[in-house]
């Protein structure tokens, strides 16, 4: 009896030996087919770079050799779809961080001969390209992907055309675009930018009042101003004491299609005597000191904030200078002119006070920008006239003149 129990036992142990060698067996098969990463023959992708910030962003990956690429846009959230052969992916971590206008990467096989890169837009974009490049001076080619923050109708636009067209695009080096943006009648549209905000007060008056709750208070009675006629699209980029940085300022106007967009600002200067409203445009150039000193100071938010620009960042910062186009520079400083002749008739100004410098804010490359200095707060007459009601409404009333004859003149109005 004894003997046929350890009979028993002994045959129970080999069965069940033999079920976990077959079990193992089952699992490596079942990992060789789940990772096809591993194939030798996989392409490789061995490098990822991005670098931009919240309104353009360039994302470059390195591959050994000419991947056949497809790519197509999702919504719920705004992502990008790359499609690509079996690879193997060699990335270092810490080159996904989510920055600027990426809010996230993943990438994978997708277990049937095929991987995937996924580009998780923070907001609507456009894919401005995607082209795939041979290296110069390595073996192997390039892909390089760059997307601008655009509305949600651009957006909606590109996935219509992608309908239309078979859902994927394979490029072939050639600059494909999705989502172009077409003429549609639409409400001329003003994105309004209180300056600062959150953790940056800005400038600080001596009675204490900081440059953040002025400029606040005036882009809120300058939004009801506007919408009160009737004819516009209004939006704030804030509307609160929050913190935004500088590059996501402009992609807010993008996101919006603003046909204008008017940055707010009261600053203070070395000189007390010195008072009066400035209107500023972009340009490399500063036109004089007390332009390139301003530009500085203001584009410090971010700065004051503890974020870093990094050095990448701030190259692609410096492209958007060349992608200012002319006419859209040319609107930008027919407006400024404008709207300093209606504020002269209402308001003090400064001695020349139509002016340009770099101001990172004002860097949207096809929406007409101007930044207003509505004053000095190192000056007690001019700290005191921006809190006060009745300079307030001639302010207003002289800036809503000027917004609705450029408007006029931009949607074909004016005759």
């Amino acid at each position: 009896m004894q003997r046929s129990q350890d009979h028993r036992r002994r045959l129970l142990r080999s069965g069940m030996a033999w079920l976990a060698v077959l079990f193992a067996l089952v699992l490596g098969q079942a990992a060789a087919l789940a990772a096809p990463n591993a194939d030798e023959d996989a392409l490789r992708a061995h490098a990822y770079r991005m670098a931009g910030d919240a309104v353009r962003m360039r994302v470059v990956v390195e591959f050994d050799r000419e991947p056949d690429v497809k790519w197509f846009l999702l919504r719920g959230p705004h992502r990008l779809i790359v499609d690509l052969p079996a690879t193997n992916f060699a990335f270092e971590p810490d080159q996904l961080d989510p920055r600027g206008l990426v809010a996230g990467v993943r990438y994978g096989n997708l277990g049937t001969g095929s991987s995937r890169i996924i580009l998780t837009g923070n907001g609507p974009f456009t894919v401005e390209n995607l082209s795939l490049l041979e290296n110069e001076n390595s073996p192997g080619h390039r892909m390089v992907i760059d997307i601008v923050a655009d509305s949600e109708a651009a957006f909606e636009r590109a996935l219509a055309d992608q309908a239309a067209t078979t859902a994927s695009t394979v490029t072939t080096g050639k600059n494909d675009r999705v989502g172009v943006r077409a003429p549609i009648e639409k409400p001329f549209t003003i994105v309004i930018d209180p300056g600062h905000g959150g953790i940056d007060g800005g400038a600080k008056a001596v009675s204490g009042t900081a440059e953040k709750d002025l400029t606040l208070s005036f882009s809120r009675e300058l939004l009801e101003r506007l919408k009160s006629t009737g004819r516009f699209n209004v939006f704030m980029t804030r509307d609160d004491d929050v913190f935004l940085r500088l590059d996501e300022r402009v992609r807010i106007a993008r996101q919006h299609e603003a046909d204008l967009f008017v940055s707010i600002h009261a600053d203070t200067i070395s000189l007390p005597g010195i008072r009066g409203a400035t209107v500023y445009t972009i340009s490399e150039k500063a036109s004089d000191e007390v332009a390139r000193a301003a530009a500085e100071r203001e584009n410090l938010s971010d700065s004051v904030a503890g974020i870093e620009i990094a050095d990448d960042n701030q190259q692609v910062a410096d492209i958007l200078f060349d992608l200012v186009r002319r006419e859209t520079h040319g609107f930008s400083v027919a407006f400024a002119r404008a709207l300093v002749d209606e504020l002269g008739r209402a308001i003090e100004m400064i001695n020349n006070p139509q002016r340009s410098a770099g101001f990172r804010v004002l860097r949207a490359p096809d929406v007409p920008s101007v930044l207003v200095e509505l004053g000095y707060l190192s000056n007690a007459k001019d700290a005191a006239k921006l809190q006060d009601p009745v300079w307030r409404e001639k302010a207003v009333s002289s800036m809503t003149v000027a917004i609705e004859a450029f408007a006029a003149i931009r949607t074909g109005a004016g005759g």
